[in-house]
């Protein structure tokens, strides 16, 4: 492999994380050749996988599905060899993910799944925790490349393992924020400033990270995405459609999916998958309303 062929990576997706990714990688040092579905006025932008395969023997993926993902690998085949390694970092249903390591291997190439949690925020600043499925060793050479946008890398099993704990983490966030909003929509029916929430959860076991995160973007009614609601419905459709495999029930998921499914008909899947809240906003509050019925 030539020492350009070392330096160079390759990153199909240029979305909310693909292009901070990409961000990441040039201030690292490596020389970043990059497609997307829909072209962009960036560095080193080329017209198909097929090309970035032919001059990077690294690639990460950030495409945002499942059918995405088998439809870059498609492409690229062709030009792939035993040198590569390509890293998919979208998640995706298990199944895809599988089926897009079984092409990869054929050609001779190697293959990691590797979604990730972090928002816009930790890819601009490197700090995303990669969830890892594959062979050791694979990860070991790929290792210096997921190190320029992460703080952490988890290696956790086989290929498709990864995407499957990735789905029940997003299950967790999806549900907890779902509650978030509605306890925001209690609290502001009430007619109390919905600021004595966060004080209120901050000294709470039901503090987070994420509630921390969200809760002022509530308030604040601020959607900008830092995880879109479609791509949210997305990851929860996939775990509703692996608990059917393994023939187990997901009401929380379920309900969960219902809201985000009509807040999406609402005109509202490309913001903040905390937009939910929107529904309980634009209203006037009343000054006063009794939180109990009879005599206090």
């Amino acid at each position: 492999m030539s020492n350009e062929e070392t330096h160079s990576v390759g990153v199909i997706g240029q979305g909310i994380i693909g292009s901070r990714v990409t961000e990441c990688l040039r201030k690292a040092g490596y020389r970043v050749y990059v497609w997307n579905r829909s072209p962009r006025a960036v560095p080193h932008f080329l017209g198909s996988p097929a090309e970035v395969a032919h001059l990077c023997k690294v690639i990460q993926i950030f495409v945002s599905t499942g059918e995405a993902l088998r439809e870059v690998v498609d492409a690229m085949r062709s030009s792939l060899d035993t040198e590569h390694i390509v890293i998919n970092c979208c998640t995706a249903d298990p199944a895809s993910v599988v089926a897009a390591g079984k092409v990869v291997r054929a050609t001779g190439a190697r293959f990691l799944d590797a979604p990730f949690t972090g928002s816009k925020n930790a890819a601009a600043e490197g700090t995303l925790v990669y969830y890892v499925g594959g062979d050791a060793r694979v990860l070991d050479w790929a290792r210096p490349v997921l190190e320029a946008s992460s703080r952490e890398i988890l290696h956790l099993g086989r290929v498709g393992e990864a995407s499957v704990l990735k789905l029940a983490t997003n299950m967790i966030s999806a549900a907890t924020i779902a509650v978030l909003a509605e306890a925001y929509g209690l609290v502001t029916a009430a007619g109390i400033n919905p600021e004595k929430l966060e004080a209120a959860i901050a000294e709470n076991a039901s503090s987070s990270v994420l509630t921390a995160m969200k809760l002022p973007q509530m308030v604040a009614e601020d959607y900008d995405p830092h995880f879109s609601l479609k791509h949210m419905f997305k990851d929860a459709q996939y775990a509703l459609s692996l608990a059917k495999v393994f023939e187990i029930q997901l009401p929380t998921l379920s309900a969960t999916a219902s809201v985000m499914y009509r807040s999406i008909q609402r005109g509202w899947g490309e913001q903040d998958f905390s937009v939910i809240a929107n529904r309980y906003q634009g209203d006037p509050v009343p000054e006063e309303v009794p939180i109990t019925s009879g005599d206090a």
